[in-house]
């Protein structure tokens, strides 16, 4: 007991430590002690430029490139515009803090941005300002390609109108309310009170040559809802009652989605009544440039099969262009419809690697383009006349790290070619056209560096911006983050990770370890770019005395589907790795104290943390969990259908931390926002209610008002909860409340 003593008071923080956390805070840091950290350009419609905002120590500064230039000059007269700002809100603008957002760029002379909620356009040749007022739409109703008719919904069904003479016919008539044409059910609708209507919703799509229209019934009629109560209202002495729909985890009472056409000449219905989907996963639809054609896809209930039709309306027939099965699940599918050349543009995960493939929709024929044991990414342009397609993936270029991406080229000519040689991490934006981009390189100890090439010669690259650190590093001792690596649970493949030490770091001294968590199979936690190095705050816990880490262990994505797989039917098991990893760099570095482990997360990080003490409760001490499925039976479908399977086995009552709740040893804060309809806090709940049932200690704290984040004054009051809930449990200090957050 005197040796720990010793070692906790000799890191105890004080109030300069908290000081320099907070001054580590994201938003404490971004354009006020770090500057040109991401560019963002802005394209101009017209193909002939960019425009990208520098915001330098100066303030914020425009620019724009016109490509047959090719060099950075000023986007317009900064402090001329300043002036006409001034005068519309009688109010002084600064030329180097214009308060505009939305900015476009029609060509280079007319610049667009919003102003104090209104629309402007900018000649920045004459310097003329002019109010827009943007054409009005009602989101409630739809015209016609041709423009001769409108559809709209009313009273649950649909009706058109004639523009020419106003005439109307009802479309639908069996329409009645949980039964309902021509809308569907958003993800966030709430729904106040006992009886309350749900916001309004339209939906309906023209084919190209206005004579179908697409639209679904939305089905309500053995939905089951969810529910919330709102206490922090402050007018109210009572609290409002909430609602939404959302299915769980092998649910069938939810809400449907019912495909239906119309045919306008003849006024034919035609519904699809085999076809009802849930409003988790509707059916999609995407229309042909051939009269009666669409081609429908379907992501089929349980993942395990996607199928892509190509119907004919008028013989209401559906042919079977491509099918895919996976033993597992299929959550890397994707299809975009090149009709003029007649094929379709997969990708699919179908070998073993995401990859591309063209499929001929004319003979069904598949044919891979790209091929090797490498992710790809996205695709960002693909130039159907040319035959080339613009696309970033991960772990292609032999011994660099698998999640920074690079950006290929790929053309039937010359096969797949790197754009980007440089060893970093690209985040990319085309141009419209494809023949223009814009690189923000970095890494994690490398400070971005900005630039644009062209996609079609070899130009010099043109430098937009560099990150500037230097404020950073002069106020706030800043050192850079450390990559590292380790070995997974299968003893052979490596895993990666991120290691954040205190800017005082002493190697003399053991530090206690908290790791970030977010295993979910969707996503990867590495942070492959300098921006994302710094966004977390992890630097800010850091400062408090820990070493604060972050690894996707095996089961995550952007690696094999064979690494992927690990997860599937199998998420009590994401820990297993970071534990391995932890002991690992403990055996490494003598500063690292794997008796003193913590971990922390949100969501799915959030049952991470919480499993963490339940699964390894010899390892993990100390856990904060925030708004988390802690049972994947309680979350919406789709999540865990994807990765826990469907139907819903005995595999989801294994890995539940609420069934798990007497093997609790350690200290764990479970916090939740009182009106989430992501994560229902039901969930938090449930895993008290099974704690206090179990005689488990635990903390827990509810913030009424916030939904599945927490933001504000909520937000900085959470993160000094999960800061000093560390520095006391896990560090063994006396916290420190009264400090500042900005």
């Amino acid at each position: 007991m005197m040796i720990i003593s010793a070692i906790s008071a000799a890191q105890s923080p004080g109030l300069d430590d908290y000081k320099r956390a907070v001054a580590y805070q994201w938003g404490n840091l971004l354009n006020k002690k770090v500057f040109n950290v991401h560019v963002q350009p802005i394209w101009f419609s017209d193909s002939t430029g960019v425009a990208y905002v520098i915001n330098g120590k100066k303030g914020k500064i425009f620019h724009k490139i016109v490509f047959d230039i090719a060099k950075p000059e000023p986007l317009f007269d900064q402090d001329k515009l300043a002036k006409l700002l001034t005068e519309i809100q009688k109010k002084e603008v600064k030329g180097d803090n214009l308060p505009i957002q939305g900015l476009s760029c029609k060509n280079t002379e007319v610049v667009g941005f919003n102003f104090n909620n209104k629309s402007y356009e900018f000649n920045t040749k004459t310097n003329e300002l002019l109010e827009v007022n943007p054409q009005e739409i009602n989101e409630f109703e739809s015209k016609s390609p041709d423009g001769k008719w409108i559809v709209y919904t009313e009273n649950y069904n649909l009706y058109l109108k004639s523009i020419s003479d106003g005439k109307v016919k009802p479309l639908s008539t069996t329409g009645k309310r949980l039964y309902e044409f021509g809308t569907y059910y958003g993800w966030s609708d709430i729904i106040t009170g006992e009886d309350g209507e749900r916001p309004k919703r339209f939906s309906a799509s023209w084919s190209p040559d206005s004579k179908w229209i697409q639209t679904y019934i939305t089905d309500f009629r053995v939905a089951e809802k969810m529910y919330l109560l709102d206490w922090s209202i402050d007018s109210l002495y009572k609290p409002k009652l909430l609602s939404y729909y959302r299915g769980s985890p092998g649910d069938t009472t939810m809400v449907r989605m019912i495909p239906v056409f119309y045919n306008i000449e003849t006024g034919e219905e035609y519904i699809k009544s085999h076809l009802q989907s849930t409003h988790t996963n509707p059916i999609q639809y995407e229309w042909s440039k051939q009269n009666n054609v669409i081609y429908q896809e379907n992501a089929i209930r349980g993942y395990q099969a996607v199928e892509l039709h190509r119907c004919d309306l008028s013989k209401k027939n559906e042919e079977l262009l491509y099918r895919e099965t996976s033993k597992t699940n299929i959550d890397n599918y994707s299809s975009l419809i090149l009709e003029d050349i007649g094929k379709i543009l997969i990708t699919s995960e179908r070998d073993g690697w995401k990859q591309l493939y063209m499929l001929d929709i004319k003979d069904k024929s598949l044919q891979r383009l790209t091929k090797g044991n490498y992710y790809v990414n996205q695709i960002l342009h693909n130039g159907p006349q040319s035959g080339f397609i613009l696309f970033t993936a991960s772990g292609k270029e032999p011994g660099r790290n698998p999640y920074h991406q690079h950006m290929y080229k790929y053309s039937p000519t010359t096969g797949t070619t790197l754009l980007t040689p440089e060893d970093a991490n690209h985040e990319i934006s085309i141009s419209p056209d494809g023949k223009w981009y814009v690189d923000n390189i970095s890494t994690i100890n490398q400070p971005t560096r900005t630039i644009l090439k062209s996609t079609e010669t070899n130009m010099s690259p043109v430098e937009l911006s560099k990150t500037d650190v230097s404020d950073m590093v002069k106020d706030l001792n800043f050192k850079f983050v450390d990559p590292f690596t380790a070995t997974a649970r299968d003893g052979k493949t490596t895993i990666f990770g991120a290691i954040w030490k205190p800017t005082n770091f002493d190697e003399t001294k053991m530090y206690p370890v908290i790791d970030q968590s977010y295993s979910g199979p969707h996503t990867f936690m590495y942070p492959r770019s300098f921006i994302s190095s710094l966004s977390r705050s992890n630097q800010a816990l850091a400062e408090l005395g820990f070493i604060v880490i972050t690894v996707d262990g095996m089961g995550t994505a952007n690696r094999s589907k064979e690494f992927h797989n690990v997860s599937y039917k199998n998420m009590g098991k994401n820990l297993e790795d970071h534990k391995l990893a932890i002991l690992e760099l403990g055996r490494k570095y003598s500063w690292i104290d794997t008796t003193r482990v913590g971990i922390f997360g949100h969501s799915a990080g959030g049952y991470d943390a919480g499993h963490a003490l339940l699964e390894y409760p010899e390892f993990y001490k100390v856990g904060v969990a925030s708004s988390a499925d802690h049972d994947f039976r309680m979350e919406k479908d789709w999540w865990p259908e994807m990765y826990m399977g469907w139907p819903v086995d005995s595999t989801y009552h294994k890995v539940s931390n609420i069934t798990m709740a007497g093997n609790l040893k350690g200290k764990l804060l479970i916090t939740h926002g009182g009106i989430d309809e992501n994560v229902n806090p039901s969930a938090t709940f449930k895993l008290a209610e099974a704690l206090i049932k179990a005689n488990k200690e635990f903390d827990m704290l509810i913030l009424p008002s916030q939904r599945h984040g927490y933001f504000g004054a909520y937000g900085d009051y959470f993160t000094k909860k999960r800061w000093n809930y560390f520095v006391q449990h896990l560090l063994g200090a006396e916290p420190i409340w009264d400090f500042e957050m900005k």
